[in-house]
């Protein structure tokens, strides 16, 4: 893999992939246009009032793929899509697809510095937004963001809210002539920003061949076929969204319910109206349904999968929401560059589900890294991930000291996580390699704090953080979003610990209860925040141990 974008895979791993049948020819674009023909008006998207059928869904993407080449755009140019979480953002990622640019998917809560940030490192020429975004004419931002990007040439404005209808000429025969310039398999088709450890974005690039090959692996964790009805509430623009709303809906044929902004209320109203069948959510988020008073009273029947991930899964929230809906949780271990690495199956036993990532996937060819860069051999063992397979992204673009920490000597992509994989090859995360809190010495997984904090039952949601120490260095305080109706204090959390003979070095020491969590537009807990927000408050002799 070389990482550039003339070349993101070498001839030799293309053709092993393909020879494997793990890498095809297929482009969702012809999925789409496909669907259109076999389907034409049955639902390809529902969203706040809008029913996009198959046909419209391809005819839009025709329409703004015109308008997207008559901006004298060329082939391989970048355009950055910058839309809510609505069929409008699908529309542009095919219709980009179609006229054979890369699409910079920004998330819709990104500021002018991120957004001018990712412009400049990329070499965008377009940028594509709603006429209005949070209030404010989209105009004045491409002037700003222009200001600092001399590349940023054009500016593609469309409707409101979901996006639709766009603009541009009409194409009454749903036929656009660009096919000479669509995008291969293979080809650099997607980029997007992930902050990783450093806070800064770092751009990584996708090829369609990767999603495509993950969808087997939905299928084969949940079955999943066109008589599904899935809805996603997971942000398009990065991976997790990507195969949920824009890939593996399509490539059955079933209708995706979306929600350009996440409301626990709404959501689960939406599922008992569009008579939901897999439901993709963050943990916070499912969560936040759990703690709404509605979901003892709704009507889950048609729900059979939820899908989440993106933070640890507390095991009682996961058979809390097993018990209430009848639905089986399941999960895929990965990143925005990995892929997957690991996912549960709706036949895995219910204990496996709840507390491990599943089991591994072989073609990804995991090893263990130890502490001293030196593969772990044992199973059961325990180490750092690193995998090379089709899953895998090729790497973050322009950035070769990025891709240098990204990778092993070997050329194996690493995860930031600690997890153990135990003799039945069944993964689970034990912690993180940034994210430890370093007390008198010693390092303390945040991740191991919140598992055992979160089982408590007056607990519905819990962070682990570093609070500054004079004597200690940092010491360990957990934020908490009570469960409904509990008010839980430090000290009946360290009983709880205690009783449970859980290790006194990962009691908190510091505890702040908050009404949600603040999240990150990656859709995970924002921990910065969390901190500045314990720095702020005034501190509370109680909450102290």
């Amino acid at each position: 893999m070389t990482g550039s974008t003339s070349e993101l895979f070498t001839a030799e791993e293309i053709a092993r992939y393909t020879s494997a049948g793990q890498w095809g020819t297929a482009m969702l674009s012809d999925v789409v246009a496909a669907n259109a023909v076999r389907i034409p008006d049955s639902a390809a998207f529902l969203a706040e009032g809008v029913r996009l059928t198959w046909s419209e869904y391809s005819k839009n993407a025709n329409q703004l793929a015109r308008t997207m080449t008559e901006c004298n755009l060329s082939p391989g140019d970048r355009i950055c899509v910058l839309l809510p979480d609505g069929p409008g953002l699908h529309v542009a990622y095919l219709a980009a697809e179609r006229a054979g640019l890369v699409t910079v998917g920004l998330a819709v809560r990104s500021g002018q510095q991120e957004v001018s940030r990712i412009v400049l490192l990329t070499g965008a020429r377009a940028i594509l937004v709603p006429k209005n975004l949070r209030g404010e004419d989209t105009l004045e931002l491409f002037d700003q963001v222009r200001r600092h990007c001399p590349a940023l040439e054009y500016l593609v404005q469309v409707g409101e809210a979901t996006g639709l209808p766009f603009a541009g000429p009409s194409d009454p025969t749903g036929e656009v002539a660009v096919s000479s310039r669509a995008l291969g398999p293979h080809d650099l088709w997607f980029i997007n920003s992930t902050s990783g450890t450093t806070g800064l974005p770092k751009c990584v690039m996708h090829t369609q061949a990767r999603w495509m090959r993950y969808h087997h692996h939905v299928e084969r964790a949940c079955n999943l076929t066109n008589d599904d009805v899935v809805m996603s509430v997971v942000p398009g623009v990065y991976g997790f969204g990507l195969w949920s709303a824009h890939f593996s809906p399509a490539l059955v044929g079933s209708p995706t319910v979306l929600m350009p902004h996440f409301d626990p209320v709404a959501a689960l109203k939406e599922i008992e109206r569009h008579r939901v069948t897999v439901l993709v959510a963050v943990t916070t988020q499912f969560i936040m349904m759990l703690m709404t008073k509605l979901m003892q009273d709704m009507d889950f029947s048609s729900l059979r999968v939820l899908f989440t991930g993106g933070e640890k899964i507390p095991r009682e929230r996961a058979v809390e929401f097993e018990e209430l809906t009848g639905a089986k949780l399941l999960t895929f271990y990965g990143s925005n560059e990995v892929g997957a690495l690991a996912y549960t199956t709706v036949d895995d036993p219910p204990e496996r589900r709840w507390t491990t990532c599943g089991r591994i996937i072989e073609e990804m060819n995991i090893r263990l890294i130890d502490g001293t860069g030196s593969e772990v051999r044992d199973r059961p063992g325990t180490g750092q991930p690193a995998g090379r397979g089709p899953l895998v992204a090729a790497g973050y673009y322009d950035d070769p000291e990025a891709n240098a920490a990204l990778y092993t000597p070997s050329g194996d992509m690493l995860m930031g996580d600690i997890v153990s994989i135990d003799g039945e090859g069944y993964l689970t995360v034990v912690g993180r390699t940034s994210d430890f809190i370093i007390r008198g010495g010693k390092n303390i997984s945040a991740v191991a704090v919140e598992q055992e904090v979160g089982q408590h039952p007056a607990v519905a949601q819990v962070a682990a953080i570093p609070v500054a120490d004079p004597v200690f260095g940092e010491r360990v305080c957990i934020a908490v979003v009570p469960a409904p109706d509990q008010d839980p204090d430090l000290d009946q959390i360290k009983e709880f610990l205690r009783s449970r003979g859980v290790s006194k070095e990962w009691w908190p020491e510091l505890m702040m209860c908050v009404s949600a969590m603040p999240i990150s537009v990656g859709g995970k807990v924002a921990k910065t925040e969390l901190r500045a927000m314990w720095r702020e408050r005034d501190k509370n002799p109680a909450d102290s141990a």
